[in-house]
C-alpha cells in the first residue's frame, strides 16, 4: 500500500482526499501546517509521495518541499496551487516539486498525476527479480516460477501476477488493478475482464481454484496474494 503525506489547511478538502484516496488504495498521513508536517517529515522515507497546499497559516508549502529535499531527493512531490499562477508553479517545481495540480480539480486527475509519479520513482532502479515465498518472478525475462515449475502466462496474466505478488499481503482495489492493467496495456479493461484474468491466473497457480489460497478475493474491496497459502 503506497503512503500518501497531504499537507492541507482545509478541514473539509482533508476529510474529502482522504476518504477518496483510501478508496483507491492509498494510506494517507494530513497535517494542517507548515510546523507539523516538518516534526512528521523528520524522516521522509516513511513516505511514497507528498501532496503540498501552497498557502498555509504559518508558511508554505515550499518551505516543507525544499527541507524535505534536503534530506530525499528522490521522494515524489506533487503541490496543491489555489490558482492558475505561474509563479507559483515555477517557485514550487524550483523548490524541488515534482508536479503541481490546480483547484478546483477533478479526484480522476489527481490520481492519474499520483500514479504517474510513483510509477516514475518505482521505475528508477527496478530489481531483476521478485521474489515472494515460492513464487519466483524474473522481471528481465517476464518469467514467473511457482515451486520450480515454469508458469505459462499470457501478457495480461503477467501483468495482473506481478502487481498482486509485488504488493503480498496487502489488498489491493479492483480499481487500482484496473487502472495499472489499462496503462501498461494501453488497451481498455473493464470489470468483466479483470474477473476473467483473476479467473484464469487461478487457474494457473492454485491446487483448486475453486477456493483459492494464494490468490484470494476480498469481498466488497479487490484482491490480496498471500505469499504462504
Amino acid at each position: 500500500m503506497d503512503r500518501i503525506f497531504l499537507l492541507e489547511d482545509d478541514l473539509s478538502l482533508i476529510d474529502g482526499l482522504c476518504y477518496a484516496l483510501e478508496k483507491q488504495g492509498f494510506q494517507v498521513t494530513a497535517c494542517r501546517s507548515v510546523t507539523q508536517a516538518c516534526q512528521r517529515l523528520a524522516q521522509p522515507g516513511d513516505f511514497d509521495l507528498l501532496i503540498l497546499d501552497v498557502a498555509l497559516p504559518d508558511g508554505s508549502g515550499f518551505q516543507v518541499c525544499e527541507a524535505v529535499r534536503r534530506r530525499d531527493a528522490k521522494i515524489p512531490i506533487l503541490f496543491l496551487t489555489a490558482a492558475d499562477e505561474e509563479m507559483n508553479i515555477i517557485r514550487g517545481l524550483d523548490s524541488g516539486g515534482d508536479d503541481y495540480i490546480t483547484k478546483p480539480f477533478k479526484l480522476g486527475e489527481l490520481f492519474s498525476r499520483i500514479r504517474a509519479l510513483l510509477r516514475r520513482a518505482g521505475s528508477a532502479a527496478p530489481p531483476d527479480t521478485l521474489l515472494c515465498g515460492d513464487l519466483r518472478i524474473d522481471l528481465l525475462h517476464s518469467r514467473a516460477v511457482l515451486k520450480g515449475e515454469a508458469l505459462t502466462l499470457t501478457g495480461a496474466e503477467y501483468r495482473l501476477l506481478c502487481l498482486l505478488a509485488g504488493s503480498a499481503g496487502q489488498v489491493i482495489t479492483r480499481a487500482r488493478l484496473l487502472d495499472a492493467l489499462w496503462d501498461s496495456a494501453g488497451d481498455f479493461v473493464d470489470d468483466n475482464t479483470l474477473s476473467v484474468y483473476v479467473r484464469r491466473l487461478r487457474e494457473k497457480v492454485e491446487e483448486d481454484p475453486s477456493h483459492p489460497r494464494r490468490l484470494r478475493t476480498v469481498r466488497g474491496f479487490g484482491y490480496v496474494w498471500e505469499a504462504t497459502p
